[in-house]
């Protein structure tokens, strides 16, 4: 059963990706028809190459193998792609998602903030050291074990009625509420 949702989960996020697509991403002439429908076809056979990379390319442990290599809390800058304009990082295919996600909550009129993202080892020592660990009652995973450190997990402003969306409509996005205790926390697993 995990699999069929991983791939309803890839086939929203593809699906997702293919719905940024803007007009400004097509030439404004007579021949818009035939040119978006080669726009489509081009996004679409990037996002099922990439489908392969993603759900076919992961260790053990279900981190993306083009992550592992570099350990968690160890990813550089540069393999890490920015939420928007938010200032926050994320592996590039949980950007793509959530920047979909906020987009879609904004048209339906709810309001979502990213209060944290991508989290370097010495940042995961660093909420450990003030929050305390989570398997002793605080709230932060053991150093080098969070999907933060893996540029997988987002930690949201939620209000009531951002939470409530979250709750209907993030898993078509491939984010899945996975810890008891922090309702604002969100982890890509697609």
């Amino acid at each position: 059963m995990d699999a069929i949702t991983a791939i309803a989960q890839r086939v929203a996020a593809i699906q997702a990706t293919i719905g940024s697509v803007s007009a400004a991403d097509v030439p404004s002439t007579q021949a818009v028809a035939s040119t978006s429908g080669a726009r489509f076809a081009q996004v679409l056979s990037a996002e099922v190459a990439s489908s392969a990379a993603v759900g076919g390319a992961r260790t053990a442990d279900g981190v993306p193998s083009d992550l592992a290599a570099y350990g968690n809390g160890q990813i550089p800058r540069s393999a890490l792609r920015e939420v928007g304009t938010t200032g926050h990082r994320l592996w590039a295919p949980a950007s793509a998602a959530l920047q979909q996600l906020m987009a879609d909550a904004a048209r339906d009129g709810v309001q979502i903030g990213i209060t944290d993202s991508y989290r370097s080892y010495d940042a995961q020592v660093d909420v450990a050291q003030r929050k305390g660990l989570y398997s002793r009652g605080g709230l932060a995973a053991e150093p080098g074990t969070s999907p933060h450190g893996w540029g997988m997990a987002v930690d949201l402003d939620l209000g009531d009625e951002a939470q409530s969306w979250m709750r209907a409509n993030a898993g078509r996005y491939g984010f899945v509420e996975d810890t008891p205790r922090e309702p604002w926390h969100w982890v890509y697993r697609v």
